[in-house]
């Protein structure tokens, strides 16, 4: 009997996922942060996230315009980095700032490398940080939720230095009735935005699970407060913990691809936050944890790729 054999080139999958599809996906499970963010801090986190996402699409439009490149706007991909970028936010920084950075985002970070898939690290946290170096003031102005009212300190700030001020009760910071960026407050929102994510199979558990598993374990043997269930709690849902791990932490292009190096990615992250909130001058560790992991992710996706069938030195030799 004859076998007939039929070879044809990559890929030998192919699936009904697109680029767009998967935008809008993560522009949905987005919404329930960006929406509670918008109705404990009002007209101005909305227009703090208009703005970002209108700097976001038009100049990622006029840089693909002037250098003669195919116009992408219709992928979703720059309203994702805009919207991502507005939750990182304060919620009443200047306007200008939010549209500098956003542009920042997707001209400096993003374009310039190539375009989407092409950048090393993730454009809103690259312009996050960009920002609070430029406008650190700004960027560490927050208020109260439903209030107009300054917050002196935000509760992580209070809990590390011993700010004055009160640290809410754990179900305020459930819910998000607390100080914070417009996207971090509620930690119910970031979790029904994540749910939806893994119910549609746009991104994997394992990051955001090694990432919390690996902060909870360090934070609660070697934080401030050492085996306290409570302090370990406050860590988890205050600060952008949560919408670091659920949303930037699994950017496919800046993160690693193999089981191993995922998981590896993930104790990276957990290790980095923890050591900046516990002995670093700043309080949060989120942003420069998942940007240093991803200028390390091509050297853990390198060291981690599996041996090629036949090969006894491996993949890379």
């Amino acid at each position: 009997m004859e076998n007939n054999y039929i070879m044809s080139s990559s890929p030998h999958i192919h699936t009904s996922l697109t680029t767009t599809k998967i935008m809008r996906d993560v522009i949905i499970a987005l919404l329930p942060a960006a929406l509670a963010g918008i109705w404990l801090f009002g007209a101005h986190a909305a227009l703090v996230t208009a703005v970002s996402i209108a700097s976001a699409v038009i100049s990622e439009w006029i840089f693909e315009k002037i250098t003669k490149k195919h116009v992408t706007i219709s992928d979703l991909s720059a309203v994702v980095t805009g919207l991502l970028l507005a939750l990182n936010m304060p919620p009443q920084i200047p306007l200008w700032m939010v549209a500098v950075g956003s542009a920042f985002a997707i001209v400096i970070v993003k374009q310039m490398f190539g375009g989407l898939g092409k950048n090393f690290v993730n454009p809103a946290l690259a312009a996050r940080c960009f920002m609070l170096i430029a406008w650190t003031g700004a960027m560490t102005v927050f208020h109260e939720p439903l209030t107009d009212a300054v917050s002196s300190a935000t509760p992580l700030a209070v809990m590390k230095d011993g700010v004055a001020g009160a640290v809410p009760p754990l179900m305020q910071c459930f819910i998000g009735l607390k100080s914070g960026t417009i996207g971090e407050v509620s930690a119910i929102a970031l979790i029904i935005g994540f749910i939806y994510l893994l119910v549609k199979r746009v991104v994997s558990i394992k990051i955001p699970a090694v990432y919390l598993a690996s902060f909870a374990v360090l934070t609660f043997f070697f934080g401030k407060n050492i085996f306290d269930a409570e302090y370990l709690l406050y860590q988890i849902l205050t600060g952008g913990l949560l919408l670091g791990a659920f949303f930037m932490a699994t950017d496919y292009t800046t993160t690693p691809t193999t089981p191993k190096g995922m998981v590896i990615f993930g104790i990276g992250c957990g290790a980095l936050t923890f050591l900046i909130r516990r002995f670093g001058g700043y309080p949060e560790g989120v942003s420069f944890s998942i940007l240093l992991m991803n200028l390390a992710s091509p050297l853990i996706e390198r060291f981690t790729v599996p041996k090629s069938f036949g090969n006894r030195g491996g993949a890379l030799n």
